[in-house]
């Protein structure tokens, strides 16, 4: 294990808390006797090349800092690798180091976990999932969810999570059923009305929403969760059982495991980890073993 480990830093997660966060948890590594270099970007292309560069280097571990979307990116230079990632979560949603069971918004925390488990060489092995386009560590949501998305994206006029609060009255004010199309593992295709498709390597998206809530990110499989076509009355109530993961009990949701699922609808957009993937159809497949993350 090489002592140099990088820093791949976000400074406009969190309204700023990424480029602060860069420094205690820099400080905590060093402490530990590593030495530490800090990549950032002029824009998300620019730090994936760099970020790849320092994997191909041969950096003793990538640890991004900042959220979901730096995870994100992270994922797709050190995926496939020998490199260990780190995650320093100091963002909005956090949902990949929340199924890691990783310190939030702490970052001297996650950067001490972080030596530790490097000095340990204790790196754990986890699955993810894998598009035509991206590999993904949470959850892939199609639906409503993504429409959701797609609203509060064009919502120039209003900022932070209040924006999706009104992206989502807006969307249910006009919501229909999707016709899908889904193909899992090979077998036939079935056509069916639903509400949305989540496809999940963990857990969580949208901040602690337990969308996929026995996912198991080292099972070698994907949990996909279909609510089905249902009323807005019954979205209302079954909706808020997402934070706790007991909408998975309601008669309109259906759960597979799966190790490829392939999903087409006419009009959806697919998000992964919060990033847009582009319009459905598509191809997820479970990668067994894809990264190891510096985790407990």
């Amino acid at each position: 294990m090489t002592s140099e480990i990088t820093l791949f830093v976000n400074p406009t997660a969190g309204s700023g808390r990424g480029a602060r966060a860069a420094q205690p948890a820099a400080s905590a590594l060093r402490d530990a006797g590593f030495s530490v270099r800090t990549v950032l970007g002029e824009d998300a292309d620019d730090a994936l090349r760099r970020a790849r560069e320092a994997v191909a280097y041969g950096t003793g571990a990538l640890i991004a800092v900042g959220g979901d979307g730096m995870m994100s990116l992270a994922l797709q230079a050190v995926a496939g690798t020998s490199t260990p990632l780190g995650a320093v979560a100091v963002g909005t949603g956090n949902d990949f180091a929340r199924a890691l069971g990783l310190p939030i918004r702490d970052p001297a925390a996650a950067g001490r976990l972080a030596a530790e488990a490097l000095k340990a060489g204790t790196a754990r092995a986890i699955d993810l999932g894998r598009t035509e386009e991206r590999w993904f560590g949470s959850v892939l949501a199609s639906g409503f969810d993504s429409r959701v998305n797609d609203r509060g994206n064009r919502m120039r006029w209003v900022g932070g999570r209040f924006k999706y609060d009104l992206a989502i009255l807006a969307e249910l004010a006009a919501f229909r059923p999707i016709p899908y199309r889904l193909r899992l593992d090979g077998g036939p295709v079935t056509e069916i009305e639903a509400t949305l498709i989540a496809v999940g390597n963990g857990t969580t998206y949208g901040g602690g929403m337990r969308i996929c809530a026995d996912a198991v990110m080292d099972d070698g499989l994907l949990d996909v969760t279909v609510v089905g076509d249902c009323s807005r009355a019954t979205l209302l109530k079954v909706f808020p059982k997402v934070y706790k993961g007991t909408h998975l009990g309601h008669p309109a949701v259906t759960v597979h495991r799966v190790s490829s699922i392939e999903l087409a609808a006419a009009g959806v957009t697919a998000y992964a980890d919060g990033e847009p993937l582009g319009a459905l159809p598509l191809t997820a497949t479970c990668v067994p073993g894809a990264v190891r993350v510096l985790a407990p």
